[in-house]
This record gives structure tokens, C-alpha cells and sequence, in this order.
């Protein structure tokens, strides 16, 4: 989020993604043009709708479920955040200062929260870090992937290759004769 937390984004996640949806329902009504049905004093309380729930949601849009941890820049400014997070036992990371409490956190960043600079550098290296372990990830599921379908397609070659054999050293049994 890059506007102030609002409160029950965690806690109240079904609301939350009710009014997501409402703001991709608005962008699909301008992009198809259906917004243009509406008399132009709708369109504008509309287009107002939009750009408060563009404010406010833009940077979770994508969340399609609950997070698997936080990152807070601030967590004396955010403590609303911190406290969701830490009901809903959701790991937290964060940038600590000397003015906030490193218990509050699961993994406490020690650097300057009010510095601009500071922060970038910071979450330019986590996010390179997370970018790195979302490539190892995908690679070794690949890897498995590939290892699981090659050796089910080595068994089904045995079985296909063993199942002539087994048939050829069955002994025949002669037909009954026809009455």
C-alpha cells in the first residue's frame, strides 16, 4: 500500500476484495465504453469512485488471497497494520527505527524509517531477494516436474515393454468344442 493502511484490510478481507472488484468492474466499463450509458453527472461520481478506490487499492489489487507476510516501512505510523498482521499470525517484517519497539515484529530491520533514501535502498534489496527466490522456486518446480513425467513415462514403457512378454509365455488354453 502506498496510501495509509486501511483498517480491516486484513481482518475484513472479503470486504476488501468486494471493493477491488468494484474498481476493476469500473476500468472494464471505461475500457468498453458501457460508462457511456450514463447521463454525465453519474460518469463523474463514478469516475470519483475510481479514483478513491484507485488511492487506496491499487498497490493490493493483485491479491487474490491472504498475504504470506508484510512488509512495514513505519510500524509506529502503522501499528493498525502491525496489530492485524499479528492477530491474524501473519509474519511481519520491518524497517525498525530507534523510536518503535523491535518485539512488535517477527523480523526486525534495524535502518532509518523516515529517510527516503534508506527505505529505497532497502526494499530495492528485498525485492531483489524475493525476485531471486521466486526464480529458484519456479526452476526446481520445473526440475521436479520434469524428473515426476519422466519417470512415469519410463514406467509406462516397462509396462508396455513387459506386457508382451508376459502374454507370449502364458501357456494357450484350448477351446471348449462347440455343441
Amino acid at each position: 500500500m502506498t496510501e495509509r493502511w486501511l483498517g480491516g484490510t486484513l481482518t475484513n478481507f472479503a470486504t476488501i476484495k468486494r471493493s477491488i472488484a468494484r474498481l476493476k468492474e469500473i476500468e472494464k466499463m471505461e475500457a468498453d465504453g458501457s460508462i457511456n450509458a450514463y447521463v454525465k453527472q453519474e460518469q463523474a461520481v463514478i469516475h470519483r469512485e475510481e479514483a478513491r478506490l484507485h488511492k487506496y487499492f491499487d498497490g493490493i489489487r493483485a491479491i487474490e488471497r491472504m498475504p504470506g507476510a508484510m512488509f512495514v516501512v513505519d510500524i509506529k505510523r502503522e501499528h493498525n497494520a502491525v496489530a492485524e498482521a499479528r492477530k491474524l499470525k501473519v509474519p511481519v517484517v520491518a524497517l525498525v527505527d530507534t523510536n518503535c519497539d523491535p518485539d512488535l515484529v517477527d523480523y526486525p530491520i534495524a535502518g532509518n524509517d523516515d529517510a527516503i533514501r534508506s527505505v529505497r535502498m532497502i526494499l530495492a534489496t528485498i525485492s531483489q531477494v524475493v525476485t531471486r527466490a521466486q526464480a529458484e522456486f519456479e526452476t526446481k518446480a520445473s526440475r521436479r516436474k520434469s524428473a515426476e513425467e519422466s519417470a512415469l513415462a519410463e514406467t509406462e514403457t516397462a509396462q508396455v515393454a513387459t506386457a508382451p512378454v508376459a502374454a507370449a509365455s502364458a501357456p494357450v488354453e484350448a477351446a471348449p468344442p462347440a455343441p
